[in-house]
């Protein structure tokens, strides 16, 4: 609620005469049920912007209003990828799109200018290789791996909340410190010394028994494991949709691991051709959060009743 209270101060006296929401909260375990969470978070929306018309994004990118989304809370559940599809599919009509976020990773198949999803909900997604819960800030180092080389020998890793992610990719230069937004694992500080120290205790421990050199070689080690992760997936995704026939069907990157992470799974999976959607919408930002830029420009066109460009948002 406090954040959505600070939005709406920073938004000022802009005239607002629309609010589209999508989520991923609900699956907090602060939340008994999904239905739980969708309902306090519409809720809290409700209460801020009681004088805007709140629209809620499903997971066909179609827009529901409050009270429809309240009776089917699964509907609008963790949509956000469905924005995402919409907006590539108006862009690009074959493809299959890499949103790497700073939690998970959305592998979403367009075909003849329609998303072609087999999974709506994340549990059907990340059975079939649509949803990776792997991304570039979040994720724990243990998921990523079993193992790390450490020097001459392979080590087994601690399965404790040590390190994120997010040390990994600082460590290796992929983002810098301010760009780690989220809350480190051990609460300290985002200096390469602090993330190197955090990584060594996934192999229990420090930085008095590893060299920076090595702790640099396990980050690389961890990184190349969560690029096969993803590019797992996206052979998965391919493999069973209509674009397996097609010779030249390019890989869509975006999400703040466009770079780092979409576009090298992209090359290991054997995509000949990677499409950034910031060269399409030429909006860095927009690129970065494609479903919250998805979700606006839907809840435009439907305030307006007609199909927008971006560029009109922009004016």
């Amino acid at each position: 609620m406090s954040t959505l209270r600070k939005l709406r101060e920073w938004l000022g006296k802009v005239e607002i005469t629309g609010v589209g929401v999508t989520m991923t909260a609900e699956l907090s375990d602060a939340y008994q049920t999904k239905g739980e969470g969708v309902s306090h978070i519409l809720a809290c929306v409700a209460k801020v912007f009681s004088d805007v018309h709140v629209v809620v994004l499903d997971v066909e990118a179609a827009l529901r209003p409050l009270s429809d989304a309240l009776l089917e809370p699964l509907k609008v559940a963790s949509a956000n990828w469905a924005a995402t599809g919409w907006l590539v599919s108006r862009l690009v009509k074959n493809c299959v799109v890499v949103d790497v976020g700073s939690t998970s990773t959305s592998v979403i198949p367009v075909v003849g200018g329609r998303v072609s999803c087999d999974g709506k909900t994340d549990l059907e997604k990340l059975a079939n290789g649509e949803l990776v819960y792997t991304g570039v800030l979040r994720t724990n180092v243990a998921t990523m791996v079993n193992s790390i080389p450490v020097g001459e020998t392979c080590s087994r890793v601690s399965s404790e909340l040590f390190a994120l992610s997010g040390d990994v990719h600082l460590i290796l230069g992929n983002i810098k410190p301010e760009e780690y937004t989220v809350e480190t694992a051990d609460g300290r500080g985002k200096t390469r010394y602090e993330a190197l120290a955090r990584l060594a205790r996934v192999v229990c421990a420090d930085t008095d028994m590893l060299s920076e050199q090595e702790l640099s070689r396990m980050a690389q080690s961890i990184y190349n494991s969560q690029i096969e992760q993803v590019a797992g997936a996206l052979r998965q995704v391919l493999g069973r949709t209509k674009l397996v026939a097609r010779k030249r069907i390019p890989a869509l990157v975006t999400g703040i691991g466009k770079e780092s992470v979409a576009r090298k799974a992209a090359e290991k999976a054997g995509f000949c051709e990677i499409v950034d959607l910031e060269d399409l919408i030429h909006n860095v930002e927009a690129a970065k959060a494609s479903p919250a830029f998805g979700v606006a420009l839907l809840a435009a066109e439907k305030l307006e009743g007609r199909a927008l460009q971006w560029k009109q948002l922009s004016k």
